[in-house]
């Protein structure tokens, strides 16, 4: 429920200040909110499912930057990642690339697990909140090649 609140609080002082990007962008959100609320027939949803829905919002606005650089928008690039840094402070804080190179080979190492699969497993079920998983993803990927397991 502290994020719904949060979201409904920042919505209302940027509304007041006229900040019309946030605006559109916590808008936007509130209405995600309220259409998986009514999807899943309850009144308010767990933070755990905010923050999917808020992830799900940045990850739409990630694939729209891509597709508006391959179609040279610089303007449009721009507006979403103005939208796109909004959303994202909403994310817990999150591990730095070097942190998460180490966490990966502490996991490795501790589980001597050799598989992508079972490695990726039990790296996002400690990490899930905390790191992008597509950074993981490249992470695990490079560390299996460096020590020969891929």
């Amino acid at each position: 429920m502290q994020y719904l609140a949060k979201i409904q609080k920042d919505f209302k002082e940027a509304f007041k200040q006229k900040r019309e990007t946030e605006v559109s962008v916590l808008r936007m959100l509130q209405s995600a909110i309220k259409n998986a609320e009514v999807a899943k027939k309850r009144q308010e949803l767990t933070d755990e499912e905010v923050m999917k829905i808020i992830k799900q919002q940045i990850k739409q606005h990630q694939d729209s930057i891509e597709q508006f650089e391959e179609g040279n928008r610089e303007d449009l690039v721009r507006k979403e990642e103005k939208e796109l840094q909004i959303l994202q402070n909403y994310l817990p804080e999150q591990m730095g690339e070097q942190e998460i190179r180490e966490f990966v080979k502490k996991i490795i190492a501790e589980t001597e697990l050799t598989d992508f699969g079972p490695i990726m497993g039990k790296i996002m079920a400690e990490i899930k909140d905390k790191a992008d998983g597509n950074l993981v993803k490249k992470i695990v990927e490079e560390e299996l090649k460096h020590e020969g397991l891929n």
